[in-house]
């Protein structure tokens, strides 16, 4: 395809927010420097929780804790530049540092979503083969587990660059959007995108809906099998709450974005459900998973009663006497 005399382009402008004037944007960067600072020490916290205390060194909460990691990293790929752009008003970005930032926000994403299946099956196993677990949720299983639904989310993701490579940008730069989504990259090219429209929104579909289809079947095994146990009925279902309330955000906010065709979706509903996925939902995990969990709670407590003992103890000397 001929470019004529248009300027190749070498770098994208991000215009997420650009329609707000300055005092509100320093302001939106304090809100999201707060989310985000929260939502680094708030995962940060139960990793170091799941790590050191011997009672959380079970399968579910060792997959909480890789969650709680994924969420990091998935919320710092996106938030970082957001915060850059509201604070300084820096919105430029290079093609490559924006093909990569595409590239880990998919990636992690698809990673996310085989690691919650991996956490349904291991629900499933808990609640429907109480007997079996231990023997079938293995250490070795569990780390296995969790390094395939990394690799296989990055390996999967891996073609979202060679598409992303196959583009060229010549005409209009600027991106209305505060990352670099599907969508507007493949709108701003100057390439025949058709064939690519269609392979990554079938890929993309295969991966979630195949995600959720797994995901559902271990869940409606699960609800089969409370309903057997009525005794156990309220426990088994507090312990699956948490991981239902985190389905519900991360399938419904990834379904809306990207089971239709981003055209008939305006630009404002597509940033504030993105902001959903990419700035809400992990700043929401360490609440999900430790406020309403009683034993994280608990071993929470004991930790900080611990530091306080050491970092203070004379207090605690007076205390005893």
């Amino acid at each position: 395809m001929g470019q004529g005399n248009e300027t190749v382009v070498t770098e994208f402008i991000l215009e997420g927010f650009s329609g707000l004037n300055q005092r509100l944007q320093l302001f939106l960067s304090l809100v999201f420097l707060l989310i985000y600072l929260t939502t680094v020490m708030g995962n940060a916290t139960i990793i170091f929780l799941v790590c050191v205390d011997n009672r959380l060194q079970i399968p579910m909460y060792f997959f909480i804790g890789n969650l709680a990691f994924l969420e990091i990293c998935f919320t710092s790929c996106t938030s970082i530049k957001l915060l850059v752009i509201l604070s300084s008003g820096r919105r430029t970005i290079s093609v490559s540092a924006c093909f990569v930032q595409s590239y880990f926000y998919f990636a992690l994403g698809c990673t996310e979503l085989i690691l919650l299946v991996v956490m349904s099956f291991d629900r499933y196993l808990a609640i429907c083969q109480p007997l079996r677990y231990a023997a079938i949720m293995t250490q070795q299983l569990c780390i296995l587990l969790v390094v395939a639904a990394w690799v296989a989310g990055f390996t999967f993701m891996s073609y979202h660059l060679v598409l992303l490579s196959k583009l060229t940008f010549c005409g209009s730069n600027k991106i209305q959007h505060f990352f670099c989504d599907n969508s507007p990259l493949f709108q701003l090219s100057c390439s025949d995108t058709n064939l690519l429209w269609r392979i990554d929104s079938v890929l993309i579909l295969f991966i979630l809906l195949g995600s959720l289809c797994l995901t559902l079947s271990s869940y409606v095994c699960i609800l089969f099998c409370i309903l057997r146990m009525p005794s156990r009925r309220k426990k088994a279902f507090a312990t699956c709450s948490s991981h239902l309330t985190s389905l519900a955000i991360a399938f419904g906010s990834c379904l809306d974005l990207y089971s239709h065709p981003s055209e008939r979706v305006s630009l404002e509903t597509n940033k504030l459900v993105a902001l959903l996925n990419t700035v809400l939902y992990p700043f929401l995990n360490p609440f999900i998973y430790s406020l309403r969990n009683k034993l994280v709670v608990l071993v929470l407590k004991d930790a900080i009663a611990h530091a306080t003992a050491q970092l203070f103890p004379q207090s605690r000397c007076i205390s005893g006497q």
